[in-house]
């Protein structure tokens, strides 16, 4: 199966006092294996929603009304629909299998907790095991050797700490442990499961190309800067070495020589770990330079899709000719999108573009234009194109 993820009639709507906002109607989307897709579009067309939906983040008064997102964990096994399994089953998918970079790093750090502490706690949560079989292997180096019954008999911790571990190791995810953390004298036997924590998100930090990652590690959120902020949250989402990431916006608040540092870091991470992303972007100079296939959103749905050469070499959506319009370019002046930004609480009929559309036609207004693929990979939801809709179900 080549496709990771596969969203078919993705609705997404808020209940306020106002009345109900259609966020996001009918979404249709494809990511492949080891792809990195872009969402593109104005600000509040749907795009971090999207994201936030294929978490199961979302919020009331917000509520996702109908379809799947069809995610394929490993290869050969069937793909699950994420919006049909349980909470506790996504709590396990969430920042192990997809794990999610958010825009403002700032926000996405606890600032009362050391970066290695927030490292390490993705690490404790989702690769226990792992950390319990290091914990034994390094009890039982420090139990053999030449005077082996010696170290027994004067280190009856040590018996104790591994008995403790290998009951762990049968159920990671049991209550044994907790129970034993809550007697204080016997909590001392837990701290090896924190320390091999810590030496794994210390790798981690050193991954992401942190400088002196012992003494970062040791730090707090505000003690770093911006650029330094981004890579300790890129190195929290990879930490369980995700095979999906999804990447909001994580060079907005950064400067271009900073930016460029951070698209290359996820360009060679993205590679090394042969993961898919989803890089979410208003900017479309970033799009191009690390997007495979660019997807542009517009009022909650999805109106073209194509390779990022064939799309910026041949736009055919208007709106898509807009935007790239709007781009600034050396010698020439932008030109603004006419019109203004449906409310998202009294949406126009039809297509949601053609209140700005200089080609639109008596069709537009009244129906929702079908996606249809014009060429291999180019698809496009336009009334004035003819073609067949792509896409299966998972």
């Amino acid at each position: 199966m080549n496709e990771l993820l596969i969203i078919r009639n993705l609705t997404v709507k808020f209940y306020t006092y106002d009345g109900v906002v259609q966020a996001l109607d009918n979404l249709d989307l494809d990511i492949k294996q080891e792809e990195t897709f872009g969402l593109v579009g104005e600000t509040g067309c749907g795009k971090t929603l999207t994201a936030l939906s294929i978490l199961r983040l979302i919020s009331p008064p917000g509520r996702i009304e109908s379809g799947s997102i069809c995610f394929n964990i490993d290869d050969g096994d069937e793909p699950i629909d994420l919006l049909a399994i349980g909470e506790e089953e996504i709590r396990a998918i969430r920042g192990s299998k997809i794990s999610m970079i958010f825009q403002e790093p700032s926000s996405a750090l606890n600032p009362v907790y050391t970066i290695g502490d927030q490292v390490s706690e993705v690490i404790l949560l989702h690769r226990r095991q792992e950390l319990v079989n290091k914990a034994i292997e390094t009890i039982t180096a420090l139990l053999a050797g030449r005077n082996s019954l010696v170290n027994i008999l004067a280190n009856p911790m040590r018996l104790a700490e591994r008995s403790l571990y290998q009951k762990i190791a049968q159920n990671p995810h049991s209550l044994w442990p907790r129970i034993v953390g809550r007697i204080p004298i016997m909590r001392r036997l837990l701290q090896r499961l924190k320390d091999e924590a810590k030496k794994m998100a210390i790798s981690m930090l050193k991954e992401v190309e942190i400088p002196d990652s012992e003494r970062v590690a040791q730090q707090y959120p505000h003690q770093l800067s911006g650029g330094m902020e981004q890579r300790a949250v890129i190195a929290m989402a990879l930490a369980c070495s995700p095979s999906f990431l999804i990447a909001d916006e994580p060079t907005t608040s950064l400067d271009v020589t900073i930016q460029d540092q951070i698209l290359e870091l996820l360009r060679r991470l993205k590679s090394e770990r042969e993961s898919s992303v989803l890089y979410i972007t208003h900017d479309l100079g970033v799009a191009a330079q690390i997007c495979d296939r660019i997807g542009v959103m517009y009022a909650g749905s999805l109106c073209e899709i194509a390779r990022v050469d064939d799309l910026y070499a041949n736009p055919l959506h208007p709106y898509t000719k807009a935007l790239l319009a709007a781009v600034p370019k050396p010698g020439e002046e932008p030109h603004a999108i006419g019109g203004t930004v449906p409310d998202p609480l009294n949406l126009p009929s039809g297509c949601r573009f053609h209140p700005r559309c200089s080609r639109a036609i008596g069709m537009c207004r009244e129906h929702v234009p079908p996606m249809h693929e014009l060429a291999s990979g180019h698809f496009i939801a336009c009334h004035n194109y003819q073609g067949e809709t792509g896409g299966s179900s998972c």
